[in-house]
Protein backbone atom coordinates (compact mmCIF):
# COMPACT_ATOMS: atom_id res chain seq x y z
CA UNK A 1 0.00 0.00 0.00
CA UNK A 2 2.77 2.35 1.17
CA UNK A 3 4.63 1.46 -2.20
CA UNK A 4 1.48 2.30 -4.29
CA UNK A 5 1.18 5.85 -2.48
CA UNK A 6 4.47 6.85 -2.76
CA UNK A 7 4.12 6.10 -6.77
CA UNK A 8 0.90 8.17 -7.37
CA UNK A 9 2.76 10.99 -5.02
CA UNK A 10 5.68 10.97 -7.81
CA UNK A 11 3.26 10.79 -10.46
CA UNK A 12 1.29 13.82 -9.19
CA UNK A 13 4.84 16.08 -8.72
CA UNK A 14 6.58 14.25 -12.12
CA UNK A 15 5.43 16.61 -15.14
CA UNK A 16 6.57 14.16 -17.47
CA UNK A 17 3.55 11.88 -15.64
CA UNK A 18 1.46 14.24 -17.27
CA UNK A 19 2.02 12.74 -20.67
CA UNK A 20 -0.09 10.10 -22.35
CA UNK A 21 0.31 6.75 -21.32
CA UNK A 22 0.14 3.97 -23.67
CA UNK A 23 -1.24 0.54 -23.22
CA UNK A 24 -0.33 -2.78 -25.13
CA UNK A 25 -3.29 -4.86 -26.18
CA UNK A 26 -4.24 -8.54 -25.70
CA UNK A 27 -7.10 -10.14 -25.70
CA UNK A 28 -8.34 -12.15 -22.27
CA UNK A 29 -10.57 -15.41 -22.18
CA UNK A 30 -12.82 -16.10 -19.16
CA UNK A 31 -13.88 -19.80 -18.56
CA UNK A 32 -17.15 -20.08 -16.49
CA UNK A 33 -17.65 -23.08 -13.87
CA UNK A 34 -21.01 -23.53 -16.43
CA UNK A 35 -18.72 -23.82 -19.81
CA UNK A 36 -18.87 -20.26 -20.71
CA UNK A 37 -16.04 -18.52 -22.85
CA UNK A 38 -15.95 -15.06 -22.45
CA UNK A 39 -13.68 -13.04 -24.29
CA UNK A 40 -12.31 -9.81 -23.71
CA UNK A 41 -10.12 -6.91 -26.08
CA UNK A 42 -7.75 -5.32 -23.49
CA UNK A 43 -4.95 -3.12 -22.36
CA UNK A 44 -2.08 -4.34 -20.36
CA UNK A 45 -1.10 -2.29 -17.46
CA UNK A 46 1.93 -3.75 -16.55
CA UNK A 47 4.72 -0.62 -15.56
CA UNK A 48 3.95 1.49 -12.38
CA UNK A 49 2.54 4.44 -14.28
CA UNK A 50 0.35 2.32 -16.07
CA UNK A 51 -0.59 0.68 -13.22
CA UNK A 52 -1.13 4.16 -11.59
CA UNK A 53 -3.57 5.31 -13.95
CA UNK A 54 -5.40 2.60 -15.02
CA UNK A 55 -8.79 3.80 -16.34
CA UNK A 56 -8.61 7.20 -15.06
CA UNK A 57 -9.98 10.21 -16.64
CA UNK A 58 -12.21 7.55 -19.25
CA UNK A 59 -15.87 8.28 -19.98
CA UNK A 60 -16.35 5.32 -22.19
CA UNK A 61 -15.51 1.41 -23.11
CA UNK A 62 -15.78 -1.07 -25.87
CA UNK A 63 -18.70 -3.73 -24.20
CA UNK A 64 -15.97 -6.20 -23.92
CA UNK A 65 -13.16 -4.58 -23.75
CA UNK A 66 -11.33 -3.94 -20.01
CA UNK A 67 -7.61 -3.39 -19.10
CA UNK A 68 -6.24 -6.32 -16.87
CA UNK A 69 -3.22 -5.09 -14.51
CA UNK A 70 -0.54 -7.63 -14.29
CA UNK A 71 1.62 -7.82 -11.07
CA UNK A 72 5.09 -9.44 -11.32
CA UNK A 73 4.34 -11.66 -8.10
CA UNK A 74 1.43 -12.31 -6.59
CA UNK A 75 1.41 -9.27 -3.88
CA UNK A 76 -2.06 -8.11 -1.62
CA UNK A 77 -4.27 -5.69 -3.58
CA UNK A 78 -6.70 -2.68 -3.34
CA UNK A 79 -7.90 -0.75 -5.86
CA UNK A 80 -10.00 2.51 -5.79
CA UNK A 81 -12.09 4.58 -8.19
CA UNK A 82 -10.48 7.85 -8.36
CA UNK A 83 -10.71 9.94 -10.93
CA UNK A 84 -12.35 7.15 -12.88
CA UNK A 85 -15.85 8.03 -14.57
CA UNK A 86 -16.80 4.56 -15.64
CA UNK A 87 -18.61 1.90 -13.38
CA UNK A 88 -16.18 -0.84 -13.39
CA UNK A 89 -16.50 -4.40 -11.95
CA UNK A 90 -13.38 -5.69 -10.64
CA UNK A 91 -12.15 -9.26 -11.02
CA UNK A 92 -9.15 -9.92 -8.94
CA UNK A 93 -7.39 -13.22 -10.14
CA UNK A 94 -4.79 -15.02 -8.25
CA UNK A 95 -1.74 -16.85 -8.38
CA UNK A 96 -3.37 -19.68 -10.09
CA UNK A 97 -4.98 -17.56 -12.63
CA UNK A 98 -8.61 -18.30 -10.41
CA UNK A 99 -11.07 -15.74 -9.49
CA UNK A 100 -10.52 -14.75 -6.07
CA UNK A 101 -13.56 -12.14 -6.26
CA UNK A 102 -15.48 -9.42 -7.93
CA UNK A 103 -16.14 -6.15 -6.73
CA UNK A 104 -18.77 -5.46 -8.86
CA UNK A 105 -20.67 -2.08 -10.24
CA UNK A 106 -17.79 0.12 -8.17
CA UNK A 107 -18.82 3.59 -8.03
CA UNK A 108 -17.37 6.29 -10.38
CA UNK A 109 -14.99 8.82 -8.84
CA UNK A 110 -14.88 7.00 -4.64
CA UNK A 111 -11.46 6.61 -2.65
CA UNK A 112 -13.32 3.91 -0.94
CA UNK A 113 -10.44 1.12 -0.85
CA UNK A 114 -11.42 -2.14 -3.02
CA UNK A 115 -9.52 -5.22 -1.83
CA UNK A 116 -8.87 -8.51 -3.46
CA UNK A 117 -9.55 -11.84 -1.25
CA UNK A 118 -6.23 -12.87 -1.54
CA UNK A 119 -2.65 -12.41 -2.89
CA UNK A 120 -3.16 -10.74 -6.37
CA UNK A 121 -1.36 -11.79 -9.80
CA UNK A 122 -3.50 -9.89 -11.94
CA UNK A 123 -6.90 -7.97 -12.28
CA UNK A 124 -9.35 -7.46 -14.98
CA UNK A 125 -11.07 -3.83 -15.13
CA UNK A 126 -14.39 -4.51 -17.38
CA UNK A 127 -17.54 -2.13 -17.50
CA UNK A 128 -19.75 -2.37 -14.57
CA UNK A 129 -22.61 -5.33 -14.65
CA UNK A 130 -20.69 -7.49 -16.94
CA UNK A 131 -19.54 -10.01 -14.48
CA UNK A 132 -23.28 -10.24 -13.72
CA UNK A 133 -24.21 -10.55 -17.30
CA UNK A 134 -21.83 -13.31 -17.88
CA UNK A 135 -22.51 -15.14 -14.94
CA UNK A 136 -18.61 -14.77 -14.17
CA UNK A 137 -18.07 -15.74 -10.51
CA UNK A 138 -15.18 -16.47 -8.17
CA UNK A 139 -13.53 -19.72 -9.24
CA UNK A 140 -13.54 -18.93 -12.74
CA UNK A 141 -10.25 -19.52 -14.61
CA UNK A 142 -9.14 -16.41 -16.42
CA UNK A 143 -6.36 -17.60 -19.53
CA UNK A 144 -4.07 -14.97 -20.71
CA UNK A 145 -0.25 -15.31 -21.60
CA UNK A 146 0.48 -13.84 -18.28
CA UNK A 147 -0.96 -16.56 -16.05
CA UNK A 148 -0.43 -20.36 -15.79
Amino acid sequence: MRRALALILILLADPLAAQPITYAKDTVTIETASGGRHRFSVELATTPPQIAQGLMFRRQMAPEAGMLFIFERPEPATFWMKNTYIPLDMIFIGPDGRILNIAERTVPLTETPVPAAGPTRAVLEVNGGTSSRLGIKPGDRVRHSSLP
